[in-house]
């Protein structure tokens, strides 16, 4: 027993001698620290604020929902309060005090829920252009309800709301949410304009300093990228994605990349295209149709080469 606990104690102290070799990888003051669980579950009241009566597990009628509103909001407002004051002492210019940390995320929270209004708005476009963009959509409750595009749209632009105001760590644990629920990847500092639909979504990605204009329409497998980040940090802050303008549509698989690409008004990006600069407006850019082979099955089957059929080679 003695020597297990030697040997426990000889771990105890290896293992807290890693805290201090690589304190990057350690929170272990717990003061400032998030909780991932209230963050997300505040990102669905803000949902139940912006499509009243899709994602509440109560009945909703006309004469509550002042009521219920107003309730909402004062939640969000109080918690959200607490976890911006938490998340402003992670960034580079942390507040000098708590107090001052509160008034700040104070602030900031107020100015996040008088745009609620506006984000109401932007996000109708999207879920229209969701609507009237696909013929297997039945209604535009449909597209709210399920299409994994819409959601990730919705989260993507309330995060944004929150990065632009200076709001650390809580716009990315949003959006990260959203990826690991749809497989789209949308940072919340992209611009993107309205009227945006994403068909399928998974595997799309947009970057950091993405520029998207009105009424543009992607596919899956759609990276907006950088060229290169090989200078890490350095580039923080420069221009490394595209920029689409009004009413472009980028089919699947396609990579568009660099932040001097800009891709013109109405262009069409064609599937598995790769692109690193700048298309004109109104143009179609396409890969030629690869070369295939088909081979009679009925034939190789009389060769005696059944085994080796492929469908098509």
């Amino acid at each position: 027993m003695n020597s297990y606990k030697k040997e426990m104690d000889v771990l105890v102290g290896e293992i807290l001698g890693s805290y201090q070799k690589y304190p990057q990888t350690c929170s272990i003051h717990t003061r400032h620290r998030l909780n991932n669980e209230i963050i997300i579950d505040l990102l669905d009241k803000i949902r139940c604020v912006v499509f009243p009566g899709f994602f509440e597990t109560k009945t909703l009628n006309e004469n509550a929902i002042e009521y219920h509103v107003g309730e909402l909001l004062e939640d969000i407002q109080y918690r959200l309060t607490k976890q911006v004051t938490k998340a402003l002492f992670h960034s580079e210019n942390a507040p000098g005090d708590e107090e001052a940390a509160y008034q700040q995320a104070k602030d900031i929270v107020h100015r996040f829920l008088q745009r609620i209004p506006a984000l109401r708005a932007i996000l109708a476009t999207d879920v229209q252009a969701a609507y009237d963009g696909d013929p297997a959509a039945f209604n535009t409750d449909e597209v709210i309800f399920s299409y994994p595009g819409v959601f990730a749209i919705t989260v993507n632009r309330i995060a944004h709301e929150l990065h632009i105001l200076g709001v650390p760590l809580i716009p990315r644990i949003m959006t990260e949410h959203a990826h690991s629920l749809t497989g789209i990847d949308i940072h919340p500092g992209a611009t993107i304009g309205s009227y945006f639909f994403i068909d399928h979504g998974t595997g799309v990605v947009i970057g950091e300093t993405t520029t998207i204009g009105t009424g543009a329409k992607i596919y899956q497998g759609v990276t907006l990228g950088a060229l290169s980040t090989r200078g890490g940090q350095t580039l923080r802050s420069t221009k490394r994605h595209p920029t689409l303008e009004d009413n472009v549509t980028v089919y699947s698989g396609a990579s568009i990349l660099g932040g001097e690409t800009v891709i013109g008004e109405g262009a069409i990006i064609g599937s598995n295209a790769f692109i690193t600069s700048s298309v004109p407006g109104g143009t179609r850019v396409s890969i030629k149709n690869p070369e295939l082979q088909f081979k009679d099955r009925v034939r190789m089957t009389e060769l005696g080469q059944e085994g080796f059929w492929k469908g098509n080679d």
